[in-house]
């Protein structure tokens, strides 16, 4: 196994990476996060700053705008990192699939490593992802997709109409 993505499966720095939704996947993680189900057990722990990161859990969507800038912030995250759709609007929209202003899901471009289904999720399926990607790793048998295939261009989601939104 690599060294770094040994040292991955040590310790990881979550990045919380909001969309637009309901809120609730939002109000799960830091569920998860808190001392009742203590994500940090595990080596997790929430940090602020994307540049610190090595897992990002996506939640909600993303209009036109708003798919650019976290594009923009993915970028900055250092390799290897993983990412982990959180809710069932990251896989497919769900609710907000035929809104004006909402180009795609964020599985279309963004790289998401695994999915957390649910709507929202409970906490206790967050953390079972963790493990079970954890293990992966561990196993080899997953390995991030950054360091499969380049992520998208920043403009991939992006129409011609965006800028007039």
């Amino acid at each position: 196994m690599n060294g770094t993505i040994n040292a991955l499966t040590r310790s990881m720095n979550v990045f919380h990476l909001a969309g637009s939704a309901c809120n609730n996947c939002d109000i799960e993680i830091l569920d998860a996060l808190t001392p009742k189900y203590d994500l940090e057990r595990f080596g997790m722990t929430l940090v602020g700053s994307i540049r610190h990161a090595d897992v990002v859990l996506v939640s909600g969507i993303f209009n036109r705008k708003a798919a650019i800038r976290a594009q923009e912030v993915l970028a900055q995250t250092p390799k290897p990192y993983l990412v982990l759709g959180i809710g069932a609007c990251p896989c497919t929209g769900l609710m907000f699939r035929d809104s004006y202003n909402w180009d795609r899901p964020p599985s279309d471009y963004m790289n998401i490593d695994a999915f957390v289904p649910g709507c929202p999720p409970k906490p206790e399926a967050i953390i079972a992802a963790v493990v079970k990607v954890i293990e992966g790793l561990r196993s080899g048998a997953l390995v991030p997709r950054c360091l499969l295939e380049e992520p998208a261009p920043a403009d991939t989601p992006v129409t011609e109409a965006a800028d007039t939104v």
